[in-house]
């Protein structure tokens, strides 16, 4: 198992960072090898990735969520991985936005991207990219303003 922790500041303010991360059917506009994100419910989403040429489908499950705080969940198929993005602000129109990752690498080319750095380069990179995304829009696309408590009820 792997943890990566990266960050990068945005200059919007905190709840319009919040607000765009949980429009989650538009990571594949800044996240690289994301090709869709369907939000299933409340707590649950069918990704499908392509990296390195393979396709994988895999499903997660939002373990808790604060508005302008934290977003955390694990995946319940595919590889293994679970993280939070937690959310500061830096003062009005600034904010912090942070990704700690838990990634357990499934094959051979995961386990080659983890071993050179290239897990941790492509998530710093698809954080900047996050950062452009929301920063060139100047508020966000949306937002979901539900609050999952940890561990999320039945």
């Amino acid at each position: 198992m792997s943890t990566v922790l990266k960050a990068v500041d945005v200059d919007v303010p905190l709840s319009t960072a919040y607000n765009q991360w949980t429009q989650f059917e538009s990571f594949p506009e800044f996240m690289e090898g994301v090709e869709e994100v369907r939000q299933l419910d409340d707590t649950h989403t069918h990704w499908v990735t392509r990296v390195g040429g393979v396709k994988r489908e895999f499903d997660a499950t939002i373990t808790e969520q604060h508005p302008d705080e934290r977003v955390a969940w694990t995946s319940n198929s595919g590889p293994t991985h679970a993280g939070v993005i937690t959310f500061h602000r830096l003062d009005r129109d600034r904010t912090r936005v942070t990704a700690q990752m838990d990634i357990d690498p499934d094959g051979f080319l995961e386990k080659v991207a983890d071993r050179t750095g290239m897990l941790e380069r492509r998530i710093d990179s698809d954080l900047h990219r996050f950062k452009e995304f929301v920063e060139s829009r100047g508020r966000e696309t949306g937002s979901w303003r539900g609050d999952v408590p940890h561990p999320p009820t039945a």
